[in-house]
């Protein structure tokens, strides 16, 4: 539905672009995998220092509890050790029992030579001795070892008295180590965890500093897409960043030079072209107004071809002309009283569809606002000029007033346009891929990308759409701001016209720069 394709052998050029390579879009953003790696760095190299701490703290006071405890009981072993002769009464080696240093008194247990056994309290028995440890001890070997009487943890010092033929055992609680060693993996657990919180805080903040530089370019790249080329990234002092604040800048460098390069090259054979395109235009009509006095009707038929390409010529001519004013950013817009509705009749009135139906809201009668003229006829021309030579013809204009835009829609009755070239008609000289089937058209793919820059500078917008209803056609809608509270209705004094007896394809004369 629009003006000029790209065509090879018949058939649509099909594009390419080079691929430096596959990109996968990550699951999640670089800040972030980075605050993420930072986080299981910290929680790793915490919980390795951690387990580190925690094992070496352990052993050396498991080792220093156990070491103590087995000195002591041999000490109080030789205390026993006269205790244990036949001769000395059970009363007496109670007592001596109860009197032994350390809080272990009360768990001492021993066996005299004829194999009796003598405790404190039936807690801590012969029962509570395993087997193992008992025979060792017996074989005359000095053993120890961790078991657990009534659910707490205890270590077993076993002192053979070979002297006297008798065997000691001191019960030692571990419940005090045992807490110790609790409270310092709750304390380790604790600081992994506020590591981990530090290490993801680090890289937040290292993500956010790092990829600042990044959000730099982001900026500068969004405004360099806005048509401010002049944007540069300022100095940076990290070698590394620098490589690419400098590649950066030289590469738009590079692309300003060039879109002035081209934009000076189209307006400069735009205007070498308009001269003798004048002269020949001239000529053209002198013909054209003798063609009667031509005897032959292959002359008359040639003057014909003749006038419609310089015709074809001078529009094509004028609207690189129009499209080098945009590039070359000279474009301005000159803001006049306009009255909606008379700008589309008159607009109608001046196309080559002049009986087409217009619907105008019934809100917008007496309604002044401020626009350019000469580039809304420009629009609305447009549209229909594109609707008549690839839709079919315009069927209907409608024209409304929405609550924050002036709504201006053509609608033709052609094939339509489908959903995958729907951005890409309004490219410049792009037709899409109906255009294989317009042979002979006189378009030449500039008439809707000038629609699209004489909106934009009103910061508006425009797009096409499929009728309602399942219509065969093309629906092309131009949204136009308008703040309604500033517009005020027309005066009745105020009767003569708003508008300019101009033609649209009249064009005033633009210095380029």
């Amino acid at each position: 539905m629009t003006d000029s394709a790209a065509y090879v052998g018949g058939q649509p050029a099909t594009l390419t672009r080079r691929r430096w390579g596959r990109i996968r879009t990550p699951r999640l953003g670089l800040r972030a995998r980075i605050t993420l790696a930072f986080t299981l760095s910290a929680t790793l190299l915490s919980a390795l220092l951690a387990l580190t701490t925690w094992g070496l703290t352990r052993e050396s006071i498991i080792n220093q509890r156990e070491s103590s405890a087995t000195t002591q009981a041999f000490r109080n072993a030789g205390i026993v050790r006269p205790y244990l002769l036949p001769d000395v009464d059970d009363e007496t080696l109670r007592s001596t029992l109860g009197s032994l240093e350390s809080d272990s008194a009360a768990r001492a247990l021993v066996r005299d030579e004829q194999g009796l056994w003598t405790n404190q309290t039936t807690e801590f028995d012969e029962k509570a001795v395993p087997r193992d440890l008992l025979r060792m001890v017996e074989d005359g070997t000095p053993a120890r070892m961790r078991v657990t009487v009534n659910g707490q943890p205890q270590l077993l010092v076993g002192v053979p008295l070979s002297s006297v033929g008798g065997l000691y055992f001191e019960f030692v609680s571990l419940k005090d180590t045992q807490n110790a060693l609790e409270s310092l993996s709750a304390s380790l657990f604790g600081a992994t965890f506020v590591t981990t919180l530090a290490g993801a805080a680090l890289g937040w903040w290292a993500s956010r500093r790092t990829l600042r530089p990044l959000a730099d370019v982001s900026s500068a790249a969004e405004a360099i897409a806005g048509g401010r080329l002049d944007t540069r990234l300022g100095a940076i002092e990290d070698p590394d960043l620098g490589v690419l604040v400098g590649s950066f800048n030289h590469m738009v460098e590079v692309l300003e030079q060039r879109i002035d390069r081209d934009g000076r090259f189209a307006s400069d054979v735009s205007h070498e072209l308009r001269s003798p395109l004048m002269t020949l235009s001239a000529s053209i009509e002198v013909l054209a107004s003798r063609r009667d006095d031509m005897p032959d009707a292959s002359a008359q038929a040639a003057v014909d071809l003749m006038v419609a390409d310089v015709a074809r010529f001078k529009q094509l001519v004028e609207d690189l002309l129009e499209i080098s004013r945009f590039d070359a950013g000279a474009a301005r817009l000159e803001e006049s009283d306009i009255r909606p509705g008379e700008l589309i009749h008159q607009s109608v009135a001046w196309s080559q569809s002049p009986e087409v139906p217009i619907e105008i809201d019934p809100e917008l009668e007496n309604v002044v606002i401020r626009a350019d003229k000469r580039r809304l006829v420009r629009v609305v021309a447009n549209l229909l000029d594109n609707a008549r030579k690839y839709g079919g013809g315009p069927t209907r204009i409608e024209v409304r007033r929405e609550p924050a835009s002036l709504t201006i829609a053509v609608e033709d009755n052609g094939p339509g346009v489908p959903e995958d070239e729907r951005d890409l008609i309004f490219d410049r000289f792009s037709r899409g891929a109906g255009s294989s089937r317009r042979a002979g058209s006189e378009g030449v793919g500039l008439g809707l990308s000038l629609v699209v820059e004489h909106v934009a500078l009103h910061r508006g917008r425009v797009w096409v759409e499929s009728l309602p209803d399942d219509q065969e056609g093309a629906r092309f809608v131009v949204q136009l701001p308008i703040d309604w509270d500033a517009v005020a209705p027309e005066e009745e004094d105020h009767h003569h016209d708003l508008l300019d007896d101009h033609h649209p394809d009249d064009h005033p004369e633009e210095e380029v720069p």
